[in-house]
């Protein structure tokens, strides 16, 4: 099954963790806390840990972000957790790797498995989609 939405961040709080030890390399590593709200066949929120090597003034850069969503895909309520990352030399998006994590649906979406994607269309709207499985 695949569900689409279109989401928004309505939240980005970077945090004070850094890597330790520290070790210098060419990008800046940090953490951010995010919150996204979704519409479309997907509905709700998640939290999200966000962590990144990028560099603002290029662009370039890698992030990987541990999402925690609740509410509905295709009218099915619950919860589950899903991981992406994508890699940009600041106007593409390459190496991108999206899953949903095995065992962590609840509700009707208790056994939940599968993929998806992100997009970025160039009016800056957010698109996602998920192909999943349940049971």
């Amino acid at each position: 099954m695949r569900a689409t939405a279109t989401f928004t961040v309505t939240a980005f709080v970077p945090t004070e963790l850094k890597p330790e030890p520290a070790v210098s390399t060419g990008l800046p590593v940090g953490v951010a806390t995010m919150e996204k709200h979704f519409e479309g066949e997907v509905v709700g929120r998640s939290a999200t840990l966000f962590t990144a090597a990028f560099d603002q003034s290029t662009g370039v850069g890698t992030y990987v972000a541990m999402e925690s969503f609740e509410g509905s895909l295709s009218d099915r309520e619950g919860s589950f957790n899903f991981v992406h990352s994508a890699t940009t030399s600041g106007s593409d998006r390459t190496a991108e790797f999206f899953t949903i994590v095995p065992s962590s649906g609840t509700g009707e979406l208790a056994g939940i498995s599968g993929t998806g994607g992100m997009t970025v269309d160039t009016d800056g709207t957010h698109r996602v989609w998920f192909d999943y499985q349940l049971g």
